[in-house]
């Protein structure tokens, strides 16, 4: 399984250099202009779930932590496929460099962008280890997972928010 988990990882991470490395398409289908704002709910909505899991499991809501993790998984597994549609298209939008703000939303980006190429593998091995009743090292994956995964999901919504008045389709 740690094989076919570093190969998904490793196969997301090459496509999404692939299709940011796209051409623009001459035409957008109108679909395709909504998808960005779609993410960012998708977002929003998993880290609310990510921390309603977190305190359902200190407060030993196993049922509940387990249930809200399953959403979250689908959600985001949504969310990639979402991502990749729009980034198939060739989009490409640049946060302004006379902006005050760029640095800040450079900053945000690329930790964004890092973190979420790491919490991948990361919430796949704790999926797994918590399908098959390893709940020690379920225990020990999350303990990086969690935080980093709420962070990534907050940071793509901050990320949306900065980027999103200098769309241009």
């Amino acid at each position: 399984m740690k094989k076919i988990i570093y190969l998904i990882s490793f196969l997301v991470l090459v496509l999404v250099i692939f299709l940011n490395n796209l051409p623009q398409s001459k035409t957008i289908p109108n679909f395709v202009k909504i998808l960005p704002k779609l993410n960012a709910i998708i977002n929003f909505i998993c880290f609310i779930l990510l921390v309603i899991s977190l305190i359902s499991i200190k407060k030993q809501k196993i049922y509940t932590h387990k249930l809200i993790n399953i959403i979250t998984f689908i959600l985001s597994t949504i969310f990639i496929l979402s991502y990749v549609t729009f980034h198939s298209f060739g989009i490409k939008t640049h946060f302004p460099i006379d902006n005050p703000l760029r640095y800040i939303y450079l900053t945000i980006l690329i930790s964004h962008i890092i973190l979420a190429a790491i919490v991948l593998p990361l919430i796949l091995f704790s999926f797994h280890k918590a399908f098959i009743g390893d709940f020690k090292n379920h225990k020990k994956i999350t303990k990086w997972s969690m935080p980093i995964w709420i962070y990534v999901t907050f940071t793509g919504v901050i990320v949306y928010i900065m980027i999103s008045p200098y769309y241009n389709f």
